[in-house]
């Protein structure tokens, strides 16, 4: 038997899709990680005074801040990405959008002095994460910490954490349609058949995820943090396969900005990575 539930938070729809016999543990079990959800959203978003994201974007250079947990994992997982992408996933590429996006979201160009002030604020080599007290150092003023390409598929990693704690082994954890976790089994398959690109590919997960990165829905939203510069906007769709969400969240996002050589060799170094264009 399956039981879905759906709510709104991280500016998305999330829906749980919980496999099992008992209709009224299936909805405790759902409203105990869309509490978690909402939980990591109080931490993780930029938008919000009290979080730490939100503390850290306040931070002048030299100045330090301790952080919860998840900031933590977050902001450890982007800065190994940083580095295994040389550069093409970023969450500090904020300052860059304000320069090449217009009130109405077209695109402009900015003056290469404004272009120049960012590039000293732009750059995941700029903050320094110090395990002892989970505290991190920023290196520059005026920092803007965005953790939008990452932050939704680690909230399903912590929902299949706590699904776990349920007992419940057989789920499908969906972030508005941009990441999917799958654990375990649908009743009577082996995994979960999902569809990518509005119905273009048909994949079956089990035990991973998979996220996706394009132009269909924002337009000319993504940046190349290295060029400092727009992404040409292409029809395609780059959607990526990971064991974990909060990976296959970050990497959707590299991969709409590397070179197809660069994508097959950051597989070709990580089993379990995969890279589908749609």
């Amino acid at each position: 038997m399956i039981h879905r539930f759906e709510q709104h938070a991280m500016a998305t729809a999330f829906e749980v899709i919980l496999a099992g016999d008992d209709p009224l543990y299936a909805a405790q079990a759902a409203e105990a990680v869309f509490s978690e959800i909402q939980r990591l959203e109080d931490e993780l978003s930029r938008f919000r005074p009290t979080s730490d994201i939100w503390r850290l974007s306040q931070l002048r250079a030299g100045e330090s801040l301790n952080v919860s947990l998840a900031v933590w994992d977050c902001l450890c997982l982007a800065k190994a990405m940083h580095a295994e992408t040389g550069g093409a996933f970023d969450i500090t590429v904020g300052p860059l959008m304000h320069l090449w996006r217009a009130e109405d979201g077209s695109l402009r160009e900015p003056a290469p002095e404004f272009l120049e002030k960012a590039r000293g604020a732009v750059g995941s080599h700029l903050f320094e994460l110090d395990e002892d007290g989970f505290k991190v150092t920023v290196r520059a003023d005026h920092m803007v910490f965005d953790l939008g390409g990452l932050g939704k598929g680690y909230a399903l990693d912590q929902a299949a954490v706590l699904l776990g704690e349920w007992s419940v082994a057989d789920a499908l954890l969906n972030a508005g349609d941009s990441t999917l976790l799958a654990m375990g089994n649908a009743p009577g398959e082996q995994g979960w058949t999902i569809t990518l690109a509005e119905g273009a590919q048909a994949l079956t997960l089990q035990d991973s995820a998979v996220s996706g990165s394009g132009f269909q829905v924002k337009g000319a939203h993504l940046m190349d943090p290295r060029t400092l510069r727009p992404l040409q906007v292409r029809p395609q769709r780059s959607f990526a396969q990971a064991p974990a969400a909060a990976l296959s969240d970050a990497l959707s996002t590299a991969f709409a900005v590397l070179e197809p050589e660069a994508i097959h060799a950051l597989c070709a170094r990580h089993p379990g990575v995969v890279w589908l264009e749609v």
